[in-house]
């Protein structure tokens, strides 16, 4: 008889092999192994907070005895002999890798083969593309991403499912192709922020508790940032206005504040940041395989490697200043409220979207989910971004979860 754990894998594979030809969400799919890591799941007691979960991984994360490609030719034949640390706590706490995820060209902005399941006439957004498609088309409930910038939360956004980045340097990043050492973050994607909360346990260790902080009787106090929303579009603005109503219709004390002009900057550091640290992360793609490169990628490398030291080393020092004003000013609520993108994924494959609104979390290590809720009028998600303290992960989590709760209770959208 088929145990619990082979009939979630025979599904999903069912699932990938109905649905992932117009989608693209896999780069490779390890089907044996699978079957055979859930028939030896059904057979154990042991139970972890993963146990059974079937996984998918960003391409640029090894898994032993699978490829790590990394979106370009380059890598066709790379394949990795040993579990990066993430993908290795995941294994023990039971879940079950099933393949790699698509990623856009060396987890860059130029645009994959993936389409939104949404609808496959409009982007998924990026990097982290085949992750969030695939969690959102059903064909897994969670997928291993990275952000530099904004690749696990617009994702998310664009294709209506959680996406949790947590606070910088959480997760191990040992077995993953870096390209900024001072802001890529290991993240997730999931259907619901419990299996986030399940993911972070099993990355952490942490023992969650039966009662998370946000299911205590205080109402929750939710800051709204104002700073960059002349980058949002109508459908955006509006959700947030919804967000923000049915908040405080359900008990939340909400208020707007525009952050001083020391976080602003630290935002516009950030583009600085991860392209003098990418041109030196890639330095031997750039040197010495540019024939096999897009243009849309040589185009990036070449700017990070013009940028002068002084100016990188300068960006880096006000972050550190900016970090320490926002621990202070995040801390005087539950979470920053703001979009996870501009507006619902643009049309077309020829962009990945702008990461406007995510360089603030990335760049002050602050943890970040998304929340998928509202939709545009042409029916396509609209995510918001909740954003918490440094290391004050489990809150974040459970603010999330509370959130989306009391929204949901109110909206017909």
């Amino acid at each position: 008889m088929m145990g619990d754990c082979e009939f979630h894998i025979e599904d999903c594979l069912a699932q990938i092999g109905m649905l992932d030809p117009a989608i693209g969400a896999w780069e490779y799919v390890d089907s044996i192994g699978a079957l055979e890591r859930a028939r030896q799941l059904d057979r154990t007691d042991i139970r972890g907070p993963l146990h059974g979960v079937a996984i998918g991984i960003k391409d640029i994360i090894d898994v032993g005895g699978m490829p790590t490609r990394c979106g370009t030719p380059i890598y066709a034949l790379n394949m990795a002999k040993m579990d990066a640390t993430c993908v290795a706590l995941a294994k023990a706490a039971g879940a079950i890798i099933l393949g790699k995820t698509a990623t856009t060209e060396l987890a860059g902005s130029h645009p994959t083969k993936t389409r939104n399941p949404q609808n496959p006439d409009y982007s998924p957004g990026g990097s982290s593309s085949g992750s969030a498609a695939a969690v959102s088309s059903g064909m897994v409930p969670m997928a291993f991403g990275t952000q530099t910038a904004g690749s696990v939360i617009r994702p998310a956004a664009y294709c209506g499912v959680v996406g949790y980045k947590p606070t910088f340097g959480l997760v191990p990043r040992g077995g993953v192709k870096l390209q900024s050492e001072s802001l890529d973050t290991v993240g997730v994607f999931s259907r619901t922020v419990d299996d986030a909360m399940k993911w972070y346990a099993a990355m952490t260790g942490a023992r969650l508790q039966p009662e998370p902080p946000a299911a205590s009787d205080r109402p929750l106090r939710i800051t709204i940032v104002t700073n960059l929303m002349d980058h949002a579009d109508v459908d955006m603005s509006v959700a947030v206005a919804e967000a923000a109503d049915a908040l405080s219709a359900g008990g939340a004390k909400v208020r707007e504040t525009r952050l001083p002009v020391i976080v602003d900057d630290a935002q516009k550091d950030q583009r600085i940041i991860q392209l003098a640290e990418l041109a030196r992360h890639y330095s031997v793609e750039h040197r010495d395989y540019r024939s096999q490169l897009s243009d849309a990628i040589l185009a990036l490398l070449d700017e990070g490697a013009a940028i002068p030291q002084h100016d990188y080393l300068d960006a880096l020092q006000r972050t550190v200043a900016a970090r320490k004003q926002a621990d202070f000013l995040v801390g005087e609520c539950d979470a920053w409220l703001m979009p996870s993108a501009t507006g619902a994924a643009p049309k077309g494959l020829a962009s990945t979207g702008d990461p406007v609104f995510n360089r603030l979390a990335t760049t002050l290590h602050l943890p970040a989910i998304n929340v998928p809720v509202y939709r545009s009028k042409k029916r396509m998600p609209l995510g918001l971004q909740l954003i918490g303290s440094r290391h004050q992960d489990e809150k974040l989590l459970a603010t999330a979860a509370r959130a989306i709760e009391i929204m949901r209770s109110t909206t017909h959208g």
